[in-house]
């Protein structure tokens, strides 16, 4: 399968020796639950919007410093090519600021969340059993680094996954779009790593939490799974769609 990555961000410098950047990330990830995986990135926060939804099977975008609501060329360039794929029923995954890009692109609402940073490990029910939930788990817990979060869904949305701290974690609209709101491709070294560089922001005492939760287990090898599955059928069931008569 041919994977689209939409780079929305780079690493900082300061931290790009010690761990690469978020291509690579992605990609080490991937690679251990299917070394088979082919990856094409465009570098979206450079300008580098695709101009062809058909040049790979599945799409998939990245965390970003900025917000979804910054005024940027590209951000605005950046969601008309997330209703594109909408409309055309390509199969895309959104990731952090992903997430929140493909709720406001399809009308809903991301704000600055009034309980703070997330970042971490964060702790998150399953509420709704989706069948490419395989292998299935009724939790699940993955590293953030956020403020921003989903507030109001798009009409087409369903939560499948949340807390009390971000309900709206994991979410699917219609048959081919999936987001989540947890950074699979970080690392514990790395998420120690960027609370250390943004403590000033995020606040003493949450990265004292944020640096306590780092003794649990992350669910990243199993959300890379839950997301190849989910794109997996979304590519299938649009090829038989395009091959009927």
């Amino acid at each position: 399968m041919r994977i689209g990555l939409l780079q929305c961000d780079d690493v900082a410098p300061e931290l790009r020796e010690a761990h690469g950047n978020y291509p690579g990330m992605f990609a080490a990830l991937f690679h251990r639950v299917d070394p088979t995986l082919a990856f094409r990135v465009w570098r979206c926060l450079n300008g580098e919007i695709p101009d062809d939804v058909e040049a790979v099977d599945a799409w998939l975008t990245t965390g970003s410093k900025f917000g979804v609501n910054d005024d940027l060329p590209w951000i605005a360039e950046l969601e008309a090519f997330v209703r594109v794929l909408w409309e055309a029923g390509k199969p895309l995954v959104g990731i952090c600021f992903g997430h929140q890009l493909m709720a406001r692109a399809l009308g809903g609402e991301v704000v600055k969340s009034d309980r703070g940073w997330g970042v971490g490990l964060s702790f998150n029910r399953v509420t709704e059993r989706a069948d490419w939930m395989m292998p299935w788990q009724p939790g699940l817990d993955l590293l953030v680094s956020h403020q921003d979060q989903v507030e109001r869904l798009p009409p087409q949305a369903q939560v499948l996954a949340g807390s009390e701290f971000c309900p709206s974690y994991l979410m699917q609209l219609g048959e081919h779009f999936l987001g989540v709101q947890g950074h699979p491709e970080f690392t514990k070294a790395y998420s120690s790593d960027l609370m250390a560089l943004r403590a000033d922001l995020v606040g003493e005492h949450r990265v004292r939490q944020g640096e306590a939760s780092l003794s649990a287990p992350v669910d990243d090898a199993l959300m890379v799974r839950w997301i190849l599955e989910f794109m997996r059928r979304a590519v299938t069931r649009r090829n038989a769609h395009l091959a009927r008569p």
